[in-house]
């Protein structure tokens, strides 16, 4: 290895005293690949196998917790004991390669697919002209204990721990962004009242550790840190809610980023990237992941040496090389791409749904071979 990438396979210990060998994480990636019940197919298997060897933490793509929040065609499923085999796969894969495995707990809310719900109605903090309803109390309620019981069976599947998505205006975002919960009940109206659900499922997912007795069981939260338009998340709405989640007994934080150096829009200094403005009011309370665009060895050790978080997230890199890792310890950095060459599907391994997206040139997507236009989302 050449010593200057030494810093990112540093070890890292937990405050639940579990060690991680290096920096390094899999970022979750939506793979479009599990069959309709939402178990493992031959083509994620395919994608997943030695793609991650040599990084610190494997998190799992987007997993659904109920059926009524189903975002994605091929989404895997976290929702009973029929889907214990697949879980113990998924997490199999990850331990075989030597990476600590998380399943992401996901609902999609407002952002589930009518026609992927077999007849549910798309459902939300409040109702839209969309089509989608408003929850009401019990279903709230169910929700929480969805959450749960997706955790449940992550640790009995074997997995190291799970990572709660309140990310990319999912569910638990539509609850805490003014934007989406307009509600003027116990889940909604002041910052303290929206933030309520997601807390509500950070305790139940933490009650299920405890009742396993499972304290090396790590719990993390991915949230964005902000959102556009009037009533939309602020920096200072992630500070709040980075407040609220530090007093509880979690392992992490991981903040969405599509650019690892966006500045801050709203309630944050504007001259300063949201991450280094986090990362500092979060002043080791929690480890943060951060993630963004960072594609070469260069990319993630720059990002790293920043100091601005404790783990650095790849998904565009590892869907471009499945070696990322291995190379850079092997001292092939220059072996990594950074582009996607449509001749090179059988290099990539990528399921032919999600392989499709790439070649249409989606700015969430690793960018095509040429094409001088690509620009991530200025999100």
């Amino acid at each position: 290895m050449n010593p200057k990438f030494q810093p990112l396979f540093q070890p890292y210990t937990f405050n639940n005293g579990v060690t991680v060998p290096n920096r390094l994480v899999v970022a979750p990636m939506t793979h479009w690949a599990s069959h309709e019940d939402g178990s493992l197919s031959a083509d994620e298997r395919l994608f997943l196998q030695e793609r991650f060897r040599g990084f610190g933490l494997f998190v799992s793509a987007a997993t659904l917790v109920s059926p009524e929040g189903k975002a994605f065609s091929g989404q895997p499923a976290a929702m009973g004991e029929q889907d214990l085999p697949s879980l113990r796969a998924i997490a199999a894969l990850a331990h075989e390669q030597g990476a600590k495995a998380l399943l992401q707990l996901h609902h999609g809310g407002l952002k589930a697919v009518p026609e992927l719900l077999h007849g549910a109605a798309v459902v939300a903090p409040s109702g839209d002209t969309g089509g989608a309803r408003a929850l009401d109390g019990a279903e709230i309620q169910a929700l929480v204990v969805a959450f749960a019981r997706a955790a449940d069976l992550a640790l009995r599947a074997g997995f190291d721990g799970v990572e709660i998505h309140g990310a990319n205006q999912y569910l638990l975002q539509q609850f805490y962004s003014a934007a989406t919960n307009r509600r003027q009940d116990a889940w909604g109206g002041s910052r303290e009242a929206r933030m309520r659900f997601p807390l509500a499922v950070a305790d139940a997912v933490l009650a299920v550790r405890a009742q396993h007795q499972r304290p090396d069981f790590i719990v993390g939260y991915r949230f964005s840190p902000e959102e556009p338009g009037e009533f939309g998340l602020t920096m200072q709405d992630s500070f709040a809610l980075i407040d609220a989640l530090a007093q509880r007994p979690l392992q992490y934080l991981h903040v969405s980023l599509w650019d690892f150096y966006k500045t801050a829009r709203r309630g944050a200094d504007p001259a300063r990237t949201r991450i280094e403005q986090l990362h500092a009011h979060l002043n080791s309370r929690l480890s943060l992941i951060g993630v963004g665009n960072l594609r070469s060895a260069e990319d993630a050790l720059a990002a790293y040496q920043t100091g601005w978080a404790e783990f650095i997230a790849l998904g565009k890199a590892v869907m471009l090389n499945p070696d990322w890792a291995e190379w850079v310890q092997d001292g092939r950095e220059q072996d990594i791409v950074t582009e996607l060459d449509p001749q090179r599907a059988d290099r990539y391994r990528i399921p032919p749904l999600l392989w499709s997206r790439c070649l249409e040139g989606m700015d969430w997507l690793p960018p095509l071979k040429g094409n001088r236009d690509w620009r991530p989302r200025d999100i």
